[in-house]
């Protein structure tokens, strides 16, 4: 049966996706930024409070994936942080200004992780060759690969994806991006066998006092009375469609 991995952006929410059966954990901040590392107190308090394997990701800031030397540094520094905490894997990608896997860069990657597994993410979607990103990441090391296959969501990317998973001779293909309850038969049905999801909605904040004109965000149409959290009852339904999947 396929695993899944969910994208928390709280130990809180780690801990409601391990308790509703997810297999596997990203640990992230910063919804609205695509997931940014964790902090520090998340970090230390997931290897407290999860039991499930924890991967956090690496990433210093949004947007592209080509880092200036002071990120790539800062990159390293955590990289170093979580191998010496103890995590059994972590999330991390690298491009060059032309849409390739940063090769040198992903080597000392490589080498500060050591025996932590490896996830390349979604970075691999905005590479310019996906099957000669597959080679290099395989000649890495590199234990899974996540993407869309090159697409807005993992369901409209499934010909590549399918096609990746035919290919790969190392890193496992995990399909993300709107993967849902509705469509894990689709993944299953070509051979993928892990799913990332962040099986997450919405809550409205439980402040009952609501400040009016004052905005902490940079985007000041952002509504900062609401949170985004996992829903254990959508990852226990994903489960439970993956196992009737899985039998049938």
């Amino acid at each position: 049966m396929p695993k899944l991995e969910v994208c928390c952006y709280s130990v809180e929410c780690a801990m409601a996706a391990e308790q509703a059966g997810a297999d596997r954990i990203e640990l992230c901040s910063a919804p609205r930024e695509g997931g940014l590392t964790p902090s520090y107190g998340s970090l230390t308090l997931a290897l407290d409070r999860v039991n499930i394997p924890v991967h956090p990701i690496v990433r210093p800031r949004g947007g592209d994936f080509f880092y200036s030397d002071v990120e790539f540094d800062t990159i390293l520094t955590e990289l170093e942080l979580i191998r010496k905490l103890g995590f059994p894997g972590v999330v991390v990608g690298l491009l060059d200004a032309e849409g390739h896997v940063e090769i040198q860069r992903m080597q000392q990657v490589m080498e500060i992780c050591r025996s932590m597994a490896v996830t390349f993410h979604r970075a691999f979607d905005m590479c310019i060759n996906p099957r000669q990103a597959l080679e290099q990441l395989t000649s890495l090391g590199v234990a899974r690969i996540l993407s869309s296959g090159q697409q807005q969501t993992a369901e409209a990317g499934l010909a590549l994806l399918r096609e990746l998973n035919s290919l790969s001779r190392g890193p496992i293909i995990m399909a993300g991006a709107g993967v849902r309850m509705t469509n894990v038969h689709k993944f299953q049905q070509c051979g993928i066998k892990e799913l990332h999801s962040s099986a997450g909605r919405f809550v409205p904040s439980m402040m009952r006092y609501r400040k009016a004109g004052v905005s902490m965000s940079a985007d000041n149409e952002a509504d900062e009375f609401t949170h985004y959290c996992v829903d254990g009852d959508m990852v226990a339904a994903m489960k439970h469609a993956l196992a009737a999947s899985h039998t049938a």
